[in-house]
């Protein structure tokens, strides 16, 4: 469906209610969000929806199915290290997320395949209206599957009202690789997050148990962000988590260190291995910096549980 078709919709406030179903959806695939009483107009939200589904067929990993609907679509595939890995690329013409916007991106794994996802920028959270804009991320990998999530950078403006929920299922001996860069305000043209609201849920599970689960909530018009339990006055966080492979002690030692080097007192990070996840974060004024340790440790892990060099997506050096 052409970005033009997305349009304000006359619809009246019972009508409203009428079409409203528990999912948030109405009758037609529309969501609704509620009239704002301090508002005259009404506002349909632009909504997405990406579903993928990766399959091994007889040693290539293929995408064998991609169902979409509104701004969110993949182009071809690509296999920039063999046939064994599906390499595909998340673009969202729009550029950025405005306020009421509803985005749902969903990925299957099947047994023995192998895929990474990535976007070809960075992921722009604009200013409010005062309504909440959603994303919401599904991954389901199978038995002896591999899923590496690897999104460029995400920017919350000033006064944005973000929700993003980040949900992974794996099975039996499956692995994910995710990592996640975030920054606060537009630092380069001085921008400071100082006002807004910023919500992120990210949890794991594998075979029905949960094995992480992580939750943040940022306002910032709130000093409480700042603490050292929070951001510690940092512009940047970054994370990234592997679950369905234990990293050995030598490796992990070479990543604090080399990691150490890259960041030069410029921001901190750790690195712990936990009985099912692997994580590692950075705090720290540079999205620059958080991007080369992010690497750096993707590219050793992957090594490591993968048996393959870490080479960078094409799309992160355009």
């Amino acid at each position: 469906m052409p970005i033009s078709a997305y349009k304000k919709t006359e619809v009246s406030e019972q009508q409203q209610r009428e079409e409203i179903d528990t999912l948030g959806y109405s009758k037609s695939n529309r969501l609704i969000v509620p009239i704002d009483p301090k508002s005259d107009s009404e506002y349909t939200p632009l909504q997405a929806k990406l579903s993928l589904k990766f399959a091994d067929v007889d040693g290539t990993t293929r995408l064998i199915e991609r169902d979409r609907f509104g701004p969110l679509l993949v182009q071809k595939p690509l296999y920039p290290e063999g046939n064994e890995v599906c390499h595909v690329v998340i673009i969202h013409p729009p550029g950025g997320v405005v306020s009421g916007d509803q985005l749902e991106i969903s990925a299957k794994i099947d047994p023995s395949a192998k895929a990474q996802i990535t976007t070809p920028g960075a992921a722009k959270w604009y200013k409010s209206n005062g309504r909440t804009a959603r994303q919401t991320i599904k991954i389901d990998v199978a038995k002896g599957g591999v899923f590496e999530w690897l999104p460029q950078e995400t920017i919350f403006f000033n006064n944005t009202n973000v929700a993003i929920d980040h949900q992974v299922m794996l099975q039996d001996d499956a692995i994910y690789l995710g990592c996640e860069i975030l920054c606060f305000g537009r630092t380069a043209s001085g921008e400071v997050f100082n006002n807004g609201q910023i919500k992120q849920r990210t949890s794991i599970k594998r075979n029905g148990k949960t094995i992480w689960f992580e939750q943040i909530s940022l306002n910032g018009e709130d000093s409480v962000q700042n603490r050292s339990l929070a951001l510690g006055k940092h512009t940047v966080c970054a994370t990234l988590l592997l679950s369905g492979k234990v990293i050995p002690a030598a490796i992990i030692d070479q990543t604090r260190q080399e990691c150490a080097s890259i960041i030069n007192d410029r921001g901190q990070m750790g690195v712990s291995q936990l009985k099912s996840i692997l994580a590692v974060r950075y705090l720290g004024p540079s999205s620059e910096v958080a991007r080369n340790v992010m690497l750096r440790c993707w590219d050793l892990f992957r090594q490591e549980f993968f048996g393959r060099v870490g080479t960078v997506p094409r799309m992160w050096n355009t």
